[in-house]
Parts: structure tokens; sequence; C-alpha cells
């Protein structure tokens, strides 16, 4: 059986590549900035946004795709509770790390399996995360770095990448800090024999 990844993340198939477990890509195109936008005005935190995008993604491809396994993911950042979005432009990017900066966040990394339609399996990660302290030139040098269509799909860190540098320490499964908690997707789908 091959598992359905309802996500444009390169990252997140190649951590799937990367373990061997056997995937096709079909992109959800959900609407997540109008999604969130609806969760934030009924008072969700960056958690429980999180968790509903993993999940709308997932089942929305899942009730496409009969009898078929969907991996739906999400990732958010919750500074001080507090859910900061990926940058529209290299100006958000700039602001983003400065409200960032010299300051502990969390990583929130959502996953969920659907099938037929409906949720079958979700887990939720929180990896804790410290900036160090930057001045504006040391951040537009590290922009300067990265691709602006990198920036505005994966957001203002790449912690394979350059964006380690960024911080003072990092405490979580790095795998789960890129977008995809594997350990916990494999013990769930080992049932399937995937």
């Amino acid at each position: 059986m091959k598992l359905i990844l309802a996500s444009k993340s390169g990252v997140r198939k190649k951590i799937l590549d990367d373990h061997k477990i056997n995937c096709e890509v079909i992109v959800s195109n959900v609407d997540e900035d109008e999604i969130k936008k609806s969760l934030l005005a009924e008072g969700a935190d960056p958690l429980t946004i999180s968790k509903n995008l993993a999940e709308i993604k997932s089942v929305k491809v899942s009730m496409k795709n009969p009898d078929r396994l969907v991996l739906g993911a999400d990732s958010v950042i919750s500074l001080n509770g507090e859910l900061i979005n990926k940058p529209m432009n290299r100006d958000e990017a700039l602001n983003i790390l400065k409200k960032l900066n010299n300051s502990k966040h969390f990583l929130i990394s959502s996953v969920c399996i659907s099938k037929n339609g409906a949720m079958i399996w979700n887990h939720t990660d929180k990896s804790e995360l410290k900036m160090k302290k930057f001045s504006d030139k040391e951040f537009l040098a590290y922009l300067s770095k990265i691709k602006t269509e990198t920036l505005l799909a994966y957001g203002v860190y790449q912690v394979e990448a350059e964006g380690l540098k960024l911080f003072e320490y990092v405490k979580g499964d790095r795998n789960s800090i890129m977008g995809l908690p594997i350990k916990d997707i494999i013990s769930y789908i080992d049932q399937y024999k995937i």
C-alpha cells in the first residue's frame, strides 16, 4: 500500500523517502490562510490550528482516494501563545525574525492520517527553540542567503540548512522541527506494512 502525502513540502517528502516509506504526493490545495483566520476568530491557539490544518488537508485528499492512507501535516510557530505565520514577502520575514530575536518559541508539528474521508490517527509534537540575539544587519545578511520562494514556502528558518545557526538551542526531534514527526508516523503505519 502506498501512502499519500497531502503536502507539497519537498522536505516532508524527503523525510518519508529517507525512511523508505513509499508515498505519492497529492496536494490538498486548502486555503490555509482562510482556515487560520476562521480558527483565530474562534479563539483557537496555535496547537489547535496546527492540528486542524493537518486534519483538513488529510481528510480532503482522503475523500477523493478511497481505501488509501493519506498523511496531512502542518507546522506553526507559537511565540508566547501568538501564531506566527509564514511571511508573505521579505519585509514580513525580517519582522518575524525581529519578533523571534533573543526569544524562546515553540514549533508545533501536527500530522494526521485519514482513510475514506475520516481521520483515523493524529499526533502533535512541540519543540522548543531559543533564538540568539542578532542585529537587523545580521538578519538582512541571513535573509539574503535564502531564495524568496524558499522563504515564502517554508518560513523564516530551515533548521536543516542555514537556519540552525540562528539558535542558542533547539530542544526537540529534528524531523519534527522540519515538519514531520517521523518516528510516531512509522510506529503507526507499521501495522499497514507500507
